[in-house]
């Protein structure tokens, strides 16, 4: 393109060409390595707390974002938790499966938005069956059990056994 003079100019771009910054301009911002996120095969596993009665993982104490971000850890990184007396807060509710007849107790808590939900099924130590042993549907309860995996229908899934429940 010519100017008025006739001298060849190059057009102006609309967004400049990026340059990579250099060390001298950026400054150095580093995370200490005891805060920076470890792989989740990097976390220590909790150490069992049962000789003191206490559970190994109280989600009670969490905020409902972390409760339910631990329980989704439970479902996807089980052998964790394999054995360990979990002790959780939630929404008792139960299905029954038509085919086969099986009753099934679960504890269903909600994410901070109450728009997902997360629940872990429970069997209750000892001989109880619903409805008589059991509150209605939505009632909030606590339970505490151990994690275990079982296997149904060609299906791995998991609950709490010798589970306790309240009110």
């Amino acid at each position: 393109m010519a100017n008025v003079t006739g001298e060849t100019t190059v057009p102006p771009t609309a967004i400049p060409e990026q340059q990579p910054a250099s060390d001298e301009t950026t400054p150095e911002t580093s995370v200490p390595e005891s805060e920076q996120m470890q792989p989740a095969e990097a976390l220590p596993d909790y150490e069992p707390a049962q000789a003191s009665g206490e559970p190994d993982v109280d989600l009670t104490t969490l905020s409902s974002t972390m409760v339910y971000s631990e329980v989704y850890n439970m479902m996807y990184e089980p052998d964790r938790y394999l054995g360990k007396r979990i002790k959780m807060n939630g929404r008792f509710a139960v299905y029954e499966n038509p085919n086969t007849g099986a009753v099934y107790t679960a504890c269903i808590i909600m994410d901070a938005t109450a728009c997902c939900s997360q629940g872990l099924e429970f069997v209750l130590a000892g001989e109880h069956s619903y409805p008589a042993d059991y509150p209605e549907p939505g009632t909030e309860i606590t339970v505490v059990g151990t994690f275990q995996t079982y296997e149904e229908n060609g299906y791995v899934d998991y609950h709490l056994v010798d589970a306790e429940m309240t009110e």
